[in-house]
């Protein structure tokens, strides 16, 4: 495979990109929603080897989930595709359109990226989703999916490419780097003459390792070491239903939540319930020493326990005396991704929702709602954890710059 030449067509094809007309684009991805479900058996196929792959290399639980496609995922991406062709076209827009005293008039226009590289292990539906929000902003995407996932990517990836050609639009719109070892993934790292905007998906190691080898502008988007914190006038049932929701709906997922600090004067009445509901669920809880107290048994939280993102059935319990030192524990040991306050005190919500450094902070809801098809967005590129340019769930707009553009009628300087 020879990558410079990959970057290239994808810089060819982002020209094409750019002049498809809104029709054009919802058109194509209908028929790549069509032919992702047409092709599910095929799709299923595929992923099996790599399921299997997985588990023979013992693969954590919670990746293996994150891995595995059924048809009803297949119907969930193209169901996303749907959305995203009916959500407005953000390219063209213009904003900020004034008149200068010398009759200049100056505007902004929202435009493509260009070329998009995407870096990601093994989450299949990444592959659907990246192309579906790139095509829609006309944005050429370059996939690095992980080893764990080739299989899954190269089936899906070839459906889509068949798809777009067909109908009369450059396959190049997608496509996938099949080499998988690390040097090539360092080298496109580096394509910043092609590649506008790279995008990272995953693991702690695998962000850190493009932020500080890539020679392009990187969105950092986020691991999940996600907080529901229960305050002292929390509803009790309500509290627990959100804890194991968030816990144990999708263990491997970013916006799980992995900690759990509770106000000590709700400690005796909320803990034994929530730990009786966690261990039906088979999650391992470990606990700090007041914790342990009201329901012994519990392990011992470590300091590393509290920064940790375990994607697995494991808990951290952390108690507090004040929503302050809950606010102050959550801010000192989270990853700035998604955090939750269950309780029934007016102030205390919007004290969480102003103080809590984080892309999505929550009032009695859970966490797992961090994603761009449950906000809306049809789907998601990633969930930025930066501050600049996007934060939160990344949408169309989040894939688009601007330009400035000036009209004039013979002004000179």
């Amino acid at each position: 495979m020879d990558l410079e030449l990959l970057c290239k067509n994808a810089c060819t094809a982002k020209m094409v990109l750019g002049r498809l007309s809104t029709g054009e684009k919802n058109s194509v991805l209908i028929k790549v929603a069509d032919a992702l479900v047409a092709n599910a058996d095929d799709i299923i196929a595929a992923n099996a080897i790599d399921v299997e792959n997985g588990k023979a290399n013992d693969m954590p639980q919670g990746l293996i989930d994150r891995l595995m496609l059924t048809k009803a995922r297949i119907e969930d991406m193209a169901l996303g595709l749907r959305q995203v062709a009916d959500l407005p076209d953000p390219i063209g827009e213009v904003t900020d359109m004034s008149k200068r005293p010398n009759g200049m008039i100056v505007g902004k226009r929202r435009v493509p990226m260009g070329v998009i590289g995407i870096i990601y292990e093994a989450r299949p539906n990444v592959t659907s989703d990246a192309f579906g929000l790139c095509f829609k902003t006309g944005n050429a995407v370059i996939l690095k999916g992980g080893s764990d996932a080739i299989n899954s990517n190269k089936k899906i990836v070839e459906v889509i490419r068949n798809t777009v050609a067909n109908a009369g639009v450059t396959a190049d719109a997608v496509q996938l780097i099949e080499s998988t070892d690390r040097e090539t993934t360092t080298k496109f790292m580096k394509m910043n003459r092609y590649v506008d905007l790279l995008i990272p998906r995953g693991s702690a190691g695998l962000i850190k390792a493009t932020v500080e080898n890539a020679t392009i502008p990187v969105i950092e988007t986020g691991t999940g070491n996600c907080h529901v914190y229960v305050d002292e006038t929390a509803d009790i049932d309500m509290a627990v239903n959100i804890l194991i929701n968030a816990k144990t709906q999708r263990i491997g997922v970013c916006n799980a939540c992995e900690s759990l600090v509770v106000h000590e004067n709700i400690l005796e009445k909320f803990l034994p319930v929530a730990v009786a509901a966690l261990k039906e669920k088979n999650v391992e809880i470990r606990a700090d020493e007041a914790a342990r107290k009201i329901c012994p048994g519990l392990k011992e939280a470590t300091e590393e326990d509290f920064y940790t993102e375990y994607l697995d059935y494991i808990i951290s319990v952390k108690t507090v005396k004040s929503i302050d030192e809950a606010i102050e524990h959550i801010n000192g040991h989270n990853t700035k991704h998604s955090e939750s306050i269950v309780t029934k005190d007016y102030d205390n919500a919007n004290k969480f929702l102003d103080e809590i450094d984080a892309a999505c902070v929550y009032v009695n809801a859970s966490t797992r709602f961090t994603d761009g098809f449950e906000f809306g967005f049809g789907a998601e590129i990633g969930i930025s954890t930066q501050k600049l340019h996007a934060r939160g769930p990344m949408g169309l707009k989040e894939l688009t710059t601007s330009k400035y553009i000036i009209y004039g009628s013979g002004q000179i300087r």
